[in-house]
């Protein structure tokens, strides 16, 4: 069971915080994108790796920039539910643009989670879960997603 939030003004907050965290990524912003972060966050990356923290969030993805050149991201969000008045759900598909392409890899498109909580008057987010969406075996729903994104592209 879901709760409808009263305030409109919650589900753009969240959707701008699930923009933020794509923007800080495409930016290579490590500070910028662990700060939307709870301080006892967690992050399931595309690999599999866990991050656990503000601080560890930072410190990694700091290493990932320095040390490798990234894709940019380009979201859609799917949908925002909340749970309680403080606490969302959003659900989005990603993918990703490689530097100096103009063009999406379809192999690393994703499907992301996060949950966010409202602390102390701000959105926070409290959970971050990126999953490539393999979608074995599915070749159809796999060239629909690529198509859906490509849109976001111009």
């Amino acid at each position: 069971m879901s709760f409808q939030s009263p305030d409109s003004t919650d589900q753009a907050a969240v959707s701008a915080l699930y923009q933020d965290l794509l923007d800080s990524w495409n930016r290579r912003a490590a500070g910028d994108f662990a700060a939307l972060f709870a301080e006892d966050s967690h992050v399931i990356g595309f690999d599999g790796s866990q991050m656990k923290g503000r601080a560890e969030i930072g410190s990694v993805l700091g290493q990932i920039f320095a040390d490798h050149v990234t894709s940019a991201y380009v979201g859609k969000i799917r949908d925002v539910r909340f749970l309680a008045p403080e606490v969302a759900i959003l659900s989005a598909v990603a993918g990703m643009v490689p530097p100096g392409q103009k063009d999406l890899n379809p192999a690393v498109n994703t499907i992301q989670t996060l949950v966010a909580a409202r602390q102390a008057g701000q959105w926070r987010i409290v959970h971050y879960q990126n999953t490539p969406a393999q979608l074995h075996g599915r070749p159809d729903l796999s060239e629909a997603l690529t198509a859906e994104l490509r849109e976001l592209l111009g």
